[in-house]
């Protein structure tokens, strides 16, 4: 080693003797560490004894005395308590499989139960896989009673996975020597019906000899999966159908539980587009239903079941169940019913909100089928919508002419309406003002209800119209122009400040199909009144609330399904097309030269006019009753 190697390394101790002495933590810094490490060490104490202090589950505590037992102890007391269950009392939780083209369905060999539903052609808002439930928010548990009088929780109990053959799984509850209870799963090739029978053998020495019944309760939380919590809880709910009866549904607002007496024929936990549903062949007797909202993150509602089936221990009648895990896809469920009988008919379809009884027979049997029509022929949902919305108006037609010639005859009259104002004015002259305008349209020929009746008539469609698109599986994720999913809102501008009463009823976000949409409606709203402006005097603040329909529009449906207003935007531009139409084809000199026409030739009064004319001379009397007796006063 040379000197200059020698001074250099000199030099460098030199160099981390500095460096260290520059850095050596004063005494007040040591003490602040000090300080710190005691804080940490005692939370960490704290954590540790609120974990040791925490309840434990009494599945938890029977676990650890169990351990804490010698063998030939617990082997006793395993008899003692469980009898012939014993051996499935203890185990491993694994997981089996079963699957086709459309489910992934994991089955647990705790509790031989699901723990996990996946829709494989199916993605969540935000395009992540679609479960509907996993291990952690479902729960089926069935109650056996022994011959002793134990009661068993099968949840709690360790099944043995059996396969059979085809896509069929058995999870085999073993009770001893030949004594055994099945769960068989078994799915069909694309389809979404999952068949499920309980089958005992051997049981009837080893269950209670009373059993004819057996009890089991069915738990699921409902995830969210759409983008909009508010819209999609607004059409999840707990359904259940009667076994020769309708289709009903708890609150779907808040938390309700009921008790229903009469057997029912399936359970359906619903979401805004997929369910999770039970059936049973025998039917659900003595039945508990519970339903409760959640306030937690990515979940909506909390769904529960405690009811009663036929049961027989010797297995010579098993319990046929099914489940049904996929879309409220009207088609899908209709299909089911296909070749059935009406009486044994599942009337799944009912799940799909298609408006109340009043309404829903015209979605089901007129706009459901031509939609489904156009949806197949036309790659486009945006075109579609179009389209029915087009044929819609096409066919509305005829009443829409009917009633804008009912109009425009008493616009063409608007001069004369305008002289009996100013020969009746005031509030007082009311009655004799409209007196004398009733008696100008009879003359005339004009009915001024012929407006309204066709109107009237439209409403069924209208209305069912309205129902069709915010739950139409067959907009859930299919964009249109900006729009990515017609289904859900198509929001432009969001913020995340919780604004109040806007945040609630308003959303944080601006829908640009629901924004122009509000802008057509108001903008249809000013031409309808200035082109159909009769001269008559309107009520106070009937214009202004004409106005408001559009802003009550933009708030209620700024959180509805882009779809929605999408089709009212369409079918507020073919209104407006159609009212300018009308004005430039019809010919209004001649059809004021066929009222007055009208008014020399004699006419009988009709049914109408009479009730009317009776009821004005009605209210002129009560009227000036009134009046005389004020003056008195």
């Amino acid at each position: 080693m040379d000197k200059n190697t020698v001074i250099g390394f000199i030099l460098i101790g030199l160099v981390l003797v500095l460096f260290t002495w520059l850095n050596k933590p004063t005494p007040a810094q040591i003490e602040a560490r000090r300080v710190q490490d005691s804080i940490a060490f005692a939370q960490q104490m704290q954590a540790a004894q609120q974990i040791a202090q925490q309840p434990q589950t009494p599945e938890q505590l029977e676990h650890q005395r169990l351990n804490e037992m010698p063998d030939s102890v617990r082997n006793d007391y395993m008899n003692d308590k469980y009898g012939a269950f014993a051996s499935a009392m203890q185990g491993e939780e694994t997981t089996t499989t079963l699957e086709n083209n459309n489910l992934e369905i994991h089955l647990s060999s705790k509790g031989g139960q699901i723990t996990y539903v996946r829709l494989k052609n199916h993605v969540t808002h935000d395009s992540q896989p679609l479960v509907l439930f996993d291990k952690d928010n479902s729960r089926f548990d069935l109650i056996l009673v022994t011959a002793n009088n134990r009661v068993l929780n099968t949840a709690n109990m360790y099944f043995s996975p059996v396969k059979t053959e085809g896509n069929t799984i058995a999870m085999r509850l073993h009770a001893g020597e030949d004594a055994f209870l099945d769960f068989v799963y078994t799915l069909k090739e694309d389809d979404y019906m999952l068949q499920f029978d309980i089958i005992p053998h051997g049981l009837d020495n080893i269950l209670s000899p009373s059993s004819r019944t057996i009890d089991f309760s069915w738990y699921q939380t409902i995830r969210q999966q759409e983008k909009s919590r508010k819209f999609e809880d607004q059409f999840t709910g707990l359904f259940y159908k009667y076994y020769s009866d309708d289709v009903e549904s708890l609150n779907q607002n808040k938390a309700e539980s009921k008790r229903i007496s009469n057997r029912l024929r399936w359970i359906a936990y619903k979401d805004k587009f997929f369910s999770s549903i039970l059936i049973s062949e025998q039917g659900f007797e003595a039945t508990i239903l519970d339903s409760k909202p959640l306030d937690r993150e990515n979940y909506l509602k909390e769904f529960n079941t405690q009811t009663t089936l036929p049961f027989d221990p010797q297995g010579q009648t098993p319990i046929n169940l099914k489940y049904y895990f996929g879309p409220n896809k009207y088609s899908l469920l209709k299909a089911y019913d296909k070749g059935v009988p009406e009486e044994r008919q599942l009337d799944l379809k009912k799940l799909v909100p298609l408006g109340y009884s009043m309404f829903r027979w015209v979605n089901q049997y007129f706009i459901l089928p031509i939609f489904a029509f156009l949806c197949a022929h036309i790659p486009s949902i945006g075109l579609s919508i179009f389209l029915l919305t087009l044929i819609v108006k096409l066919i509305l037609f005829p009443l829409t002419y009917k009633s804008y010639i009912s109009s425009a005859k008493m616009r063409v009259l608007r001069p004369q309406i305008e002289e009996i104002n100013a020969k009746h004015p005031g509030q007082d002259k009311a009655m004799e003002r409209q007196k004398a305008t009733m008696e100008l349209y009879r003359r005339a020929g004009i009915n001024p209800m012929a407006g309204c009746l066709p109107m009237l008539l439209q409403m069924p469609i209208l209305f069912a119209l309205y129902w069709l698109f915010p739950a139409n599986f067959d907009l859930r994720q299919q964009g249109f122009l900006w729009a990515n999913d017609l289904s859900g809102y198509d929001a432009i501008f969001s913020w995340h400040t919780n604004i109040p009463f806007i945040s609630s009823f308003y959303g944080n976000h601006i829908s640009l199909f629901c924004l122009i949409m509000a802008v057509a409606q108001a903008a249809y709203t000013k031409i309808n009144n200035d082109m159909m402006n009769t001269g008559q005097q309107q009520m106070p603040g009937m214009k202004l609330m004409m106005y408001l329909m559009p802003l009550m529009m933009l708030c209620f449906f700024n959180q509805s399904a882009s779809g929605l207003s999408y089709y009212f935007l369409i079918s507020s531009l073919i209104s407006m097309a159609q009212t300018f139409g009308f004005r430039f084809l019809i010919n209004e000199q001649k059809l004021l030269a066929q009222l007055e026409a009208n008014k020399k030739k004699p006419k009988k009064k009709s049914n109408f006019m009479k009730r009317l004319e009776d009821m004005q001379r009605a209210q002129e009397s009560k009227l000036k009753s009134q009046q005389q007796k004020g003056k008195r006063k």
